[in-house]
Formats: C-alpha cells, sequence, structure tokens
C-alpha cells in the first residue's frame, strides 16, 4: 500500500511532506486500486507456453516480464495533482505485484493518471536501498549505474544470441542514456470520482509488443542483446507507449 499527499501545482520531494496539511479534504478519503494486465497484442501474456510474432513476423516466447513503475500521480479535474514517491516492482510472475493499492486519496474527481516507467533520479543516487529497490529483487545494477528499469527475456528462433535468447535489461537515468520514460494516461469516462465508500478501480494494459516496435522495430536477428547503456535508449523509447487504460 501507498499513500497520498495531495499538491497545488508543485512537485512533491521527501522533504515537502507534511507541509501540505492544511489542505481540508471535504469529503473524506478513499482507496484506489490500480489493476495491470500484461497483454502481447489483443492476447493475454502468457509465460513460456505461448508463442508471439513481433512486427517482422518473428516468433518468440516471454520467460520473464518486469518493471518499476514509479511516483504515481493523479491529477483532478481542476489541476491539482497528488503524488505517491513510492517505486513499485511489477512482475508477470507474481500476480499480486500487478494489484497496487493506494490509500488515503481524497475524495475528489480525478482526470488522469500519470508515472514513470523506471525509478528517479533521487533514488539512481541514493545507493541499495529497500522494499522494491532492494537488490535482492535483481533490478539493480551498481552504485554508478542505479536500476535496472525493466526485464523482458525470452526466446526467438531469429536470435543469433546461444540458445535463441533475447533478453533487454534497460536503464540509465543520466543524459544521453536517461530511460526514465514518463507516461501520462487520460481516464476512461471523463474521469473517475473517487468516493470514500466502496471500491475505486483504475485499470491498466501493458502490452509487451509495442516494446519491439515504434519509433524502432526490434529484429531479433540484429539486437537480441542489451544489457547496458547501449541501446538502453531505443528500446525506453519503444516502452513509452505500452500502457492504455483498460475500457
Amino acid at each position: 500500500m501507498s499513500k497520498f499527499r495531495i499538491l497545488v501545482g508543485i512537485v512533491l520531494f521527501p522533504a515537502l511532506i507534511g507541509l501540505l496539511s492544511s489542505y481540508t479534504i471535504p469529503n473524506g478519503q478513499g482507496k484506489l486500486n490500480i489493476t495491470i494486465a500484461h497483454y502481447a497484442g489483443t492476447t493475454l501474456l502468457n509465460l513460456d507456453d505461448s508463442e508471439y510474432k513481433n512486427e517482422l513476423g518473428q516468433t518468440f516466447t516471454v520467460s520473464r516480464f518486469r518493471y518499476y513503475m514509479s511516483n504515481i500521480t493523479l491529477k483532478t479535474e481542476d489541476g491539482r495533482e497528488l503524488i505517491s514517491p513510492t517505486s513499485f516492482l511489477v512482475d508477470e510472475a507474481e500476480p499480486d505485484s500487478k494489484k497496487i493499492e493506494l490509500t488515503d486519496i481524497p475524495a475528489l474527481k480525478y482526470v488522469s493518471i500519470s508515472f514513470i516507467i523506471g525509478v528517479d533520479s533521487l533514488h539512481n543516487v541514493s545507493g541499495a536501498q529497500g522494499d522494491n529497490l532492494d537488490p535482492a529483487k535483481g533490478m539493480f545494477w551498481t552504485w554508478s549505474t542505479g536500476y535496472i528499469f525493466l526485464k523482458l527475456e525470452g526466446h526467438a528462433r531469429a536470435s543469433t544470441s546461444p540458445g535463441h535468447i533475447f533478453e533487454y535489461h534497460i536503464g540509465g537515468y543520466a543524459a544521453p542514456n536517461n530511460c526514465i520514460r514518463k507516461v501520462t494516461l487520460k481516464l476512461a469516462n471523463g474521469g473517475l470520482n473517487v468516493s470514500n465508500r466502496g471500491a475505486n478501480n483504475i485499470r491498466l494494459k501493458a502490452d509487451i509488443l509495442e516494446i519491439l516496435k515504434t519509433p524502432f522495430t526490434v529484429d531479433f536477428s540484429k539486437l537480441s542483446s542489451v544489457t547496458d547503456l547501449h541501446n538502453a535508449t531505443t528500446i525506453a523509447d519503444n516502452y513509452a507507449d505500452m500502457f492504455t487504460v483498460a475500457k
């Protein structure tokens, strides 16, 4: 679970937590459940067993798909923003990780949700940390390069890597190799009225095929491995638009 703090036209840094307590919430607070479903095109992602095709018609299977979703922000219809300065590690192999519960949400109308794919620069330069940022999670490179933001691994017949594997481990927070990508999505049906009674839900879809196309079409025979800064921004530009709001 993660708590929100309300902002009025500013960005939240840890030092600012608690400085906004004078804001009055007229309608109480509620919980928000964000559920994420992973797809390959229009098909639900299935690890290991199912074959998919990229834009070039090359078949592949997926053995691992995980990424960080950080700094989730909700925007109200009058322009105020609430941000959770938390990093969530979403993993297809762990169903519970695809269910994020946020608490202390003011009962207002929200028109958009935004977040970054990755870990913000502040946490990247803070070294190894705990919880979802614990190096034991397997998503930390080194003290100098920081966190891996996204992993996509599997097998493709076209891959020239040993065992026909492909592996994309994408990270890097400093220019010109900044792979942090911000996602902003309008909420369905004109927005979400959060209530302090009952369930408040946002459903998101992430399409892994987008990681392999637009603006760069991935050819497994030419680019089967990205495990450092080389070509990382190319894959990051692709995954920037892999999320949509489910209807």
